[in-house]
């Protein structure tokens, strides 16, 4: 029994791990583009949700083009406020910002 018990426990902390990697992964992500982004289209946001803010949308860049992705609902986290997504221009290409939560 106390065998099993340390092979359920390894597991699960190797599964922890690897979660927590997979994000550190996907935090990191930088995405670039040689081309200025479309202007931004107009969405209506939906009334108020409690615990949730909207996510306006937004233009991201994939396979050398630029794709809309529409507004969405993210559960709220207390104690930090919203930073909305941004592209930024750096010397002659653009930089995207994913939203993100500040504290």
């Amino acid at each position: 029994m106390q065998r099993a018990n340390k092979i359920l426990l390894g597991a699960t902390l190797a599964l922890a791990g690897a979660g927590a990697l997979n994000t550190n992964a996907m935090a990191r992500t930088v995405i670039y583009a040689d081309i200025e982004p479309p202007a931004l289209r107009v969405e209506t946001a939906p009334g108020p949700r409690p615990g949730y803010v909207w996510v306006g949308g937004n233009w991201y860049y994939d396979h050398h083009r630029y794709n809309w992705r529409h507004g969405h609902w993210v559960r709220e986290r207390h104690g930090y406020h919203y930073v909305p997504s941004r592209w930024e221009r750096e010397g002659n290409r653009w930089r995207y910002y994913d939203y993100r939560w500040d504290r």
